[in-house]
């Protein structure tokens, strides 16, 4: 059978490290299979999803290509201003084509859902919480930071900044117009999903059968007013409270 043709992910950016660095990457959720051209779903291998170390270069070539690409829409400031060159710029790309680039896979130990609530606490936070801060005043800035190349309890430690450059290091977190933290592509693209998301569930023999191959049946009002008989209709659903985070 040919491979899955029609997949799907949802890219999450993440751009800092603890002490607030640049340090952009991806989280990607990628389920284990995939639409054939014939309409079924086409899992991937058992024990084996994807080429990690094939991958990585794969990604390391078009990152690279599509970088030198737009290499006239960028603008370079300070220090990097002589890579408006083409020549300059090339040859600062140079070492990275020789270097491995860290893409990594694994499935989820805990399940789908331990992933979704582990990706969630990077969607609205910023690049650091008011429950790090120890002190500020108008000259410097120190918190909390963890380093994770230090083993075992070095790698909490305190960090102090000027606060000009503590601000230059927040504001590099904040995406430019435009932008979007988040990303869906193949099946979960929001033109689609719903549609599509409707006929694997069928597929795999799910809870929701595929709308467009089985006629739905409505469903009996799960709560009904005991006196008139009329469905009665959810506004809203209060959870317990959670805990605050700082805002966006």
């Amino acid at each position: 059978m040919a491979g899955p043709r029609d997949i799907g992910f949802t890219a999450v950016l993440h751009t800092w490290g603890s002490a607030m660095t640049h340090h952009p990457h991806l989280h990607i959720i990628v389920p284990g299979g995939g639409l054939s051209p014939e309409g079924q779903w086409q899992p991937c291998k058992r024990g084996f999803f994807l080429p990690v170390r094939v991958l990585s270069r794969l990604f390391r070539r078009l990152f690279l290509e599509q970088l030198t690409a737009l290499h006239d829409q960028l603008q370079f400031y300070g220090q990097l201003a002589p890579l408006t060159e083409t020549v300059a710029f090339n040859k600062y790309l140079t070492p990275t084509r020789q270097t491995d680039w860290v893409v990594y896979a694994k499935r989820p130990f805990s399940g789908p859902e331990a992933v979704l609530a582990y990706l969630s606490q990077y969607t609205h936070r910023v690049a650091i919480s008011n429950r790090r801060l120890i002190s500020y005043d108008d000259r410097i800035v120190t918190f909390k930071w963890k380093d994770y190349r230090a083993k075992d309890n070095k790698r909490y430690s305190t960090m102090t900044l000027a606060t000009h450059e503590f601000i230059r290091r927040f504001l590099i977190h904040i995406l430019p117009q435009g932008f979007h933290r988040i990303r869906h592509f193949g099946l979960f693209a929001n033109h689609q999903r719903k549609r599509k998301l409707q006929i694997v569930r069928g597929l795999l023999d799910e809870s929701e059968a595929p709308t467009a191959l089985v006629e739905a049946k409505p469903k009996p009002p799960s709560f009904v007013c005991r006196t008139c008989g009329t469905p009665l209709i959810i506004i809203e659903i209060l959870d317990r409270p959670q805990r605050c985070r700082s805002p966006p």
